[in-house]
């Protein structure tokens, strides 16, 4: 590392530290060189004008993370990890980013990579030749091999479930009548007047959308206009905008008064949410309440029912809660499991299980080893194209182009 200065001609342009890494010892592998300047804009504009100036040539997107990869330093679960962790909304995601950055997915992958790999050692050794096995015992550790992968690729299949959450957050609709109490509720979870909140009813006419942590995961709240008939036109588009995002949500929180009697709406709410994973909420309890979590019409939908007055923030503990314990927030363990996060890997090896499958089907309708070994090889494929060792440039291309400059 030297200290000095960045010149053009007799002028200073800044004073900076230059730090030179020799290869393959660098990011890249290759020789590399760094310049820590002073923070700020113009500084670093006029730093990287004089670079280009001088014969540098601009980053593209990504290109140190796939010159990284091309070079053999990571592999291309440890390259999407890099885009994973820069993107990261909560400290899980995170902690999963690293975790496939360190190479711990990739092992994985390695290691049923191996198996197949040995399976197929077995095969060829049988084909090759036959006098020294007996077909019946090679199908049944074939099958016994396969059991073997099939466990392996089905526990990272399922894992996605989590790692969903884990990316993209909980999408949460709040709905309800106008005057339910929706923003009110939006803004006792943030400890903040985010939203408009008055007694004039349909205020809100489009969706308002926030994000808090809860157990590291990311929960997108989403308040939308109030449900009811309308005769106004754009309260209207606000309310077909509020049903569209309740169909969409991962999570529905009904919020209902409940110092007044159900009513059309209110029922119409209900049947809304009643085929999805909700929570019922009663608000206004510091009010003299007509309906309770023992109200019929309410226990036909959900068991999932919290007593709330969001004016006096009562009760928003609680939701939380249930929110944690709706999705198992708190059971995610990074510790001792693999947690697949990127819709990529999941596809490839749901495409493995499919391989395995036919690889059954071939073996139970007693088809030849070396016709078994077909689909055998293509669960092999399908891990080499997790890890990058044969994956298309093209596919190479999309993902490095999701980074962003100088990473």
């Amino acid at each position: 590392m030297k200290y000095g200065h960045i010149i053009e001609g007799d002028r200073i342009i800044d004073e900076v530290l230059v730090s030179y890494f020799k290869s393959p010892h660098s990011y890249t592998t290759e020789d590399m060189c760094e310049i820590n300047s002073h923070g700020g804009n113009v500084i670093v504009k006029m730093i990287l004008e004089l670079c280009l100036k001088n014969g540098a040539k601009l980053a593209e997107s990504g290109e140190f993370t796939k010159r990284a990869f091309l070079n053999g330093r990571i592999d291309l679960v440890q390259a999407e990890s890099v885009i994973d962790i820069i993107n990261a909304k909560s400290d899980k995601e995170v902690a999963t980013g690293i975790r496939h950055l360190e190479g711990f997915l990739s092992e994985k992958i390695k290691e049923i990579k191996q198996d197949i790999i040995d399976l197929l050692v077995n095969i060829e050794v049988s084909i090759d030749y036959p006098e020294y096995d007996v077909e019946e015992v090679q199908k049944e550790e074939t099958t016994q091999m396969l059991d073997k992968v099939e466990s392996k690729l089905i526990s990272l299949e399922k894992s996605f479930d989590d790692g969903k959450i884990i990316k993209n957050g909980i999408k949460t609709a709040i709905i309800g009548k106008p005057n339910a109490g929706k923003s009110s509720l939006l803004n006792a979870i943030l400890r903040e007047e985010r939203a408009i909140v008055t007694e004039i009813e349909g205020t809100t006419r489009d969706t308002i959308e926030e994000m808090i942590n809860i157990n590291g995961i990311p929960i997108n709240l989403v308040d939308t206009a109030g449900i009811r008939k309308a005769t106004d036109t754009v309260e209207k588009i606000g309310i077909e905008k509020s049903k569209k995002m309740a169909q969409d949500a991962d999570l529905i929180i009904a919020i209902f008064d409940s110092s007044k009697n159900l009513d059309e709406d209110d029922l119409q709410i209900l049947n809304l949410i009643k085929n999805k994973k909700n929570i019922i909420i009663l608000n206004k309890i510091d009010l003299k309440t007509k309906i309770n979590e023992e109200n019929e019409e309410i226990k036909k939908v959900s068991n999932n029912i919290i007593k709330i007055s969001a004016l006096n923030k009562i009760g928003i503990e609680e939701l939380g809660n249930k929110i944690s314990e709706l999705f198992n927030l708190g059971q995610i363990n990074f510790d001792n499991e693999m947690v697949i996060t990127n819709v990529r890997h999941k596809n490839l090896i749901s495409d493995a299980i499919k391989n395995l499958g036919q690889a059954r089907i071939a073996i139970d309708e007693k088809m030849p080893l070396d016709i078994v070994t077909i689909s055998i090889k293509n669960i092999i494929s399908c891990m080499n194209e997790i890890t990058g060792d044969n994956t298309s440039e093209d596919i190479i291309n999309e993902i490095f182009s999701k980074f962003c400059l100088g990473k």
